[in-house]
């Protein structure tokens, strides 16, 4: 049963980066849906997955272990992932489960391009 409330929309930016803007629901029905956003951003030789969060209404535990599998997955390919948009509340989620020290996390879209250009 696929009970999801999401829509990823996928643009490539630059040569080095794609973002993968959010809006909806992430929880564990939105695995497929994810990871075929994230291979349509990572074609093309890209070095940097940025994930827009400014339109995320909620996500729970098994969307958090998605974003994990999905950091898996961009280490593999030698990649980086980055997130912008994050609410105060994922903020702190993401200090709690330190993913904050494996993703980067910016403020803006301008500052998450910025830092796949250092």
């Amino acid at each position: 049963m696929s009970n999801t409330q999401l829509n990823l929309n996928v643009r490539k930016t630059t040569a080095a980066a794609s973002i993968v803007d959010i809006h909806g629901e992430v929880n564990g029905f939105a695995e497929e849906a994810l990871m075929a956003a994230y291979n349509q951003a990572s074609s093309g030789g890209v070095r940097a997955i940025i994930l827009n969060f400014s339109g995320l209404e909620y996500m729970n535990s098994s969307g958090i272990g998605l974003l994990v599998t999905l950091l898996i997955r961009v280490n593999r390919q030698k990649q980086r992932l980055l997130v912008y948009g994050l609410s105060d509340h994922y903020q702190q989620i993401f200090e709690l489960t330190r993913l904050n020290e494996a993703i980067g996390i910016h403020q803006s879209e301008a500052e998450a391009l910025a830092a796949v250009r250092m």
